[in-house]
């Protein structure tokens, strides 16, 4: 496979703080991968790195086999960028917005305008062509922002959470759009906070925290090696359960009110039948349940 992205022990420091602690990565291209943690594990940082906003402290960042420090302005012509933030000209209709844009990479006029008909369409923002930035509601800006970030027509497309804040609907749609993208060949790199987003989207994915990183596979491999077949959620354990863990060595997490077991089935099969007289939620494991085991449960500043 064709690596699109290439980075070797990654280091961001900011004064002091080490935001990026020698994580290496590579993605190929027809990939999506994507790049989870807790707020400020780094995530962010590495985008930047990624997209040549931020200079590297150290390490290597290659895409294309070309080096983001060295040629960048080359790399910039071949990627897109989605940030967090709506960085959307407010004072610009919807199709100006994506007028302008093309203007940044000197995009002939005529390509320009076919270009974002083709956008328009594929987002299904034709009927809001003329409406103001400032009329959008939130999943409409969304789309308008991925759009945006496609009018070079890229071959990396880079999203920095890209569907935070957006109801269920609009965030679904945007996620079939993303998986029509890798269907046409453009190669994904995104970070999230949605563990069902990740799962639905990612072919390989990263968990970071502190800088530094923790896993990295498939959701569906990542479940099975850290969770197992089942979660059961447990309210009012006995200690006859709390020894019966212990001793045999399941994976499990004690929490106030409740025991958590990770567990293949027939150990769920025996737990169900000889400690769950009373509360029991037994549930298919998820990504969730393997990015709370690795970064923890307790809130964060």
């Amino acid at each position: 496979m064709t690596a699109v992205v290439e980075a070797t022990d990654l280091k961001k420091r900011y004064g002091e703080f080490t935001a990026v602690d020698g994580v290496s990565l590579r993605v190929d291209a027809g990939e999506c991968y994507g790049l989870l943690g807790p707020n400020g594990a780094g995530k962010t940082s590495i985008i930047r790195m990624m997209y040549g906003f931020s200079p590297l402290s150290s390490g290597k960042m290659l895409l294309f086999g070309q080096d983001i420090e060295k040629d960048w302005r080359v790399i910039r012509s071949r990627i897109g960028v989605c940030q967090q933030d709506n960085t959307l000209d407010p004072d610009l209709s919807v199709e100006d917005n994506l007028a302008v844009f093309a203007g940044y990479y000197s995009i002939p006029a005529a390509r320009a305008r076919a270009r974002a008909e083709e956008l328009l369409g594929f987002f299904a923002l034709e009927k809001k062509r003329k409406a103001k930035v400032m009329e959008l509601s939130g999943g409409l800006a969304k789309r308008l922002m991925v759009a945006r970030s496609l009018i070079n027509e890229p071959e990396l497309l880079i999203l920095d959470e890209p569907t935070t804040g957006l109801d269920p609907q609009s965030r679904h749609l945007l996620w079939e759009k993303l998986r029509a993208l890798q269907k046409a060949g453009v190669t994904l790199f995104l970070t999230t906070h949605y563990m069902e987003e990740a799962s639905y989207l990612c072919n390989r994915l990263m968990i970071i925290d502190y800088g530094k990183i923790l896993v990295e596979d498939s959701p569906q491999s990542l479940i099975k090696r850290h969770v197992g077949d089942s979660a059961i959620e447990i309210e009012g354990a006995d200690e006859a359960l709390r020894q019966y863990l212990e001793k045999n060595r399941i994976n499990h997490e004690v929490m106030d009110q409740r025991i958590m077991v990770y567990a293949e089935n027939s150990v769920a099969e025996h737990i169900r039948h000889h400690f769950c007289m009373q509360r029991c939620t037994f549930r298919p494991p998820t990504l969730e349940d393997v990015f709370l085991r690795l970064t923890g449960r307790e809130l964060r500043e």
